[in-house]
């Protein structure tokens, strides 16, 4: 048992429905698993299931707990700031493929 910080403002989606209340309404939530920490106030880039970048989120808040099945996770709720413009995508979602999802190399 421990927590898991978040690297370099990545807020990685699993759901598409995640994302899709998110992009809709404004706020949305995802559910991670294991205990992770998520500065809340702090601005992050937030990646649909498929690793492209799709829009720049507050962190409102991160609440981690066991769940009734045992299991640690952390609920992470958010707002929209705006979403990225097509150039701003592109050039997030191939930082990130070099930076973070992409195969590790060495």
């Amino acid at each position: 048992m421990g927590f898991q910080t978040e690297f370099n403002s990545v807020c990685k989606f699993k759901s598409e429905q995640e994302l899709y209340d998110l992009l809709e309404y404004g706020k949305g939530k995802m559910m991670k698993s294991g205990f992770r920490v998520f500065p809340a106030g702090q601005k992050v880039i937030a990646y649909s299931p498929n690793n492209e970048a799709i829009a720049i989120v507050r962190i409102l808040a991160s609440i981690a707990e066991i769940n009734f099945q045992g299991e640690e996770v952390t609920q992470v709720e958010m707002e929209l700031v705006r979403k990225l413009t097509v150039e701003e995508a592109r050039v997030q979602t191939a930082l990130a493929d070099e930076m973070f999802f992409g195969e590790k190399r060495g």
